[in-house]
Formats: C-alpha cells, sequence, structure tokens
C-alpha cells in the first residue's frame, strides 16, 4: 500500500481496534457471504498435507487457521500472527478446543521464530495493511523452509470494466455499512482507500519476485475483486 507512510502502523492499530468486535460480521456484510467461499477456495489451491506447519500471518479471528486445520483433519500445526489483542482473543475462543494452534500478538515485520521452520506462510486481507511490505516479504521467505510454499489472499483490481463499474458504486457504500453496523465510517473508508491504493496483481508479483520467491503465480476470484498470488522458496 502506498498510504500512510509515516504513521500508517497506527492508523491500521486504530482501525482494527474500532472494529474488532464486529469484524466477523462486517465481513460477510460487506462480501454479501463471498469470503468464505473466496477462503476456502484459497485453502483448496495451498492443499496442505498433514505433519505440516503453518503460518497464519494477519490471523484475524482464525478464519484460515481453522480452515487448514480442517483439511489437514486437525494433524498439521498453526501459528496464528495478529498485531491485534483483541482479534487474537476472538480466534482463541472460536478454536480453543484444539491444541494444534498458538497465538503471537507480533508484526508481520518482525516475526518471532528462526530460519526454516514453516512449510506454508499465508496471509489473507491483510498485506496491504502491512507498513513495510518488503520487510514482511523478506520475513516470509526467511521463516519458510526450502520447499516452502507462500499463498496470500488480497483485495485486488477487477479486470473487467463493466464488472468494476457495479464494484466501484458498490464500494461507495461500505462506509455507510459500517457507519450502521459498527457507529463509524471511518475505518471502512480507510478500507475502500487502502484498497484502491494497493499494488495490482502484476506489481504483487514482482515484489514476490523480487524477494526471491520463484514459480510465482496468481488466480483472480469474483473477476479480480480478490486475487491470490502464490510463490515458493527453494
Amino acid at each position: 500500500m502506498r498510504i500512510y507512510r509515516t504513521n500508517k502502523s497506527r492508523v491500521v492499530t486504530k482501525v482494527f481496534e474500532e472494529v474488532f468486535d464486529k469484524y466477523d460480521l462486517m465481513n460477510d456484510l460487506m462480501s454479501l457471504g463471498i469470503h468464505r467461499l473466496w477462503k476456502k477456495t484459497f485453502i483448496n489451491w495451498l492443499n496442505p498435507q498433514v505433519n505440516t506447519r503453518l503460518i497464519d500471518v494477519a490471523s484475524g479471528t482464525g478464519d484460515i487457521a481453522k480452515l487448514f486445520l480442517d483439511k489437514v483433519d486437525y494433524e498439521s500445526n498453526v501459528c496464528c500472527v495478529d498485531e491485534n489483542k483483541d482479534m487474537l482473543k476472538i480466534s482463541k475462543k472460536k478454536l480453543n478446543d484444539t491444541t494444534n494452534i498458538k497465538w503471537h500478538c507480533n508484526s508481520a515485520e518482525k516475526l518471532p521464530f528462526k530460519n526454516d521452520e514453516f512449510d506454508y506462510y499465508t496471509i489473507s486481507f491483510g498485506i496491504r495493511n502491512i507498513n513495510n511490505v518488503n520487510s514482511a516479504l523478506k520475513e516470509a521467505f526467511r521463516v519458510l523452509k526450502p520447499g516452502g510454499r507462500f499463498l496470500c489472499l488480497e483485495f485486488s483490481k477487477v479486470e473487467n470494466k463493466v464488472l468494476n463499474r457495479f464494484y466501484q458504486i458498490y464500494s461507495k457504500s461500505i462506509p455507510k455499512i459500517g457507519k450502521i453496523v459498527v457507529g463509524k465510517s471511518e475505518p471502512y473508508k480507510y478500507l475502500i482507500n487502502s484498497i484502491e491504493k494497493f499494488h495490482s496483481q502484476k506489481e504483487l508479483l514482482n515484489l514476490l519476485k523480487k524477494h526471491n520467491f520463484v514459480n510465482l503465480s496468481h488466480r483472480n476470484l469474483s473477476g479480480g475483486i480478490v486475487a491470490m498470488h502464490s510463490g515458493w522458496k527453494i
């Protein structure tokens, strides 16, 4: 993301402090529930194997962690990393019946793990909120094992002009929905602004290449409203 270079961390922290308790509800309302299908498609593309380790960064309320563990019949382990303590509390409450998860309140730019620890690194709807994406990708590469996979799910650029016109109109209504449900419109104005200013599909691929990921590819979902980006460490 190319805005809030000097105070972006503070802005993002404040945004999620204001909306954490309605985060899941607003995701359902804003995406008309489709975010759940996007996340399932994301995990299906990851195609995780049993007896592996996942680091899920910007893990929010734990949706990706749960889908991952469901996929491997709880025969793997997850480290959920998020800067927001309240989000992690919700995640722990949702997933308190498993011992396969550990939670860490940390920044994506400075992970508390050794080199070459994880088979998979996932980040969903979080990379555009990171203050220094280059530092985060450097850390992602560092903590992945050789042969490990990076997979990102993020809002992207709609490639169909007609769909994009409708999407832009709908996007303008999201702060109004936030005002009604959460009582605040500002966090959702930030959301729309952050999506508009984030990298395109090609730009994000080039950024992954810069950080030594290989076998790069991406897949659009819902016409490019969101996109998945994949890369490997060798």
